[in-house]
């Protein structure tokens, strides 16, 4: 089973993008859950959403504690919360910013595997909006392969309608702009 955190902030998508990566999963026949983990924070406040996919039942529906995954929507939610709790060893830390997987590493001292894409430069030239959800689906799949990236195309298109294609073309594009750690 792999277990996917995601880091964002309230109204950012976070919780769209949990749900989209269990309905790509699905597609492919695994099997697949995703749920947030918010209060009654407003837009802007950091939540966190949560992924299991896997080839077998999913018997628990606790949060995810110990990630093989974590997803930053938000890099500025790296100086306020601790998205590396828990990461397990080996797993991958996937982070929206300018910066380089060996400046984040540096930065922050990750010890996991570090992937970086700049989701909101794409986001803008490509959505002409700053919502970097369907774009780091992209960069999800470039570092983890937990679903192929064409199982995004059908739940993106459904989800967003006629600018279904324009998110998944973000999508496509982080996922080949995404830079990992060598």
């Amino acid at each position: 089973m792999v277990e996917i955190r995601l880091h964002g902030r309230g109204g950012q998508g976070a919780v769209t993008s949990a749900e989209l990566t269990a309905l790509a999963a699905i597609s492919k026949g695994l099997y697949a859950q995703a749920f947030p983990s918010f209060g009654p924070e407003r837009r802007g406040a950091p939540v966190m959403a949560f992924v299991r996919v896997s080839e077998e039942p999913i018997l628990t529906r606790e949060k995810v504690y110990e990630p093989d995954i974590v997803v930053v929507l938000d890099p500025s939610l790296m100086e306020i919360v601790d998205v590396q709790a828990g990461l397990k060893d080996g797993g991958w830390l996937i982070v929206n910013t300018k910066s380089s997987p060996r400046e984040v590493k540096e930065k922050y001292g990750v010890k996991a595997h570090v992937a970086t894409v700049d989701a909101m430069k794409i986001a803008m030239e490509v959505l002409r909006v700053p919502i970097t959800n369907t774009t780091m689906l992209g960069a999800l799949v470039k570092a983890s392969g937990v679903v192929p990236l064409e199982s995004f195309e059908e739940p993106i298109k459904e989800r967003f309608g006629p600018l279904g294609e324009k998110n998944f073309a973000a999508c496509k594009k982080a996922f080949e702009e995404t830079e990992l750690e060598e």
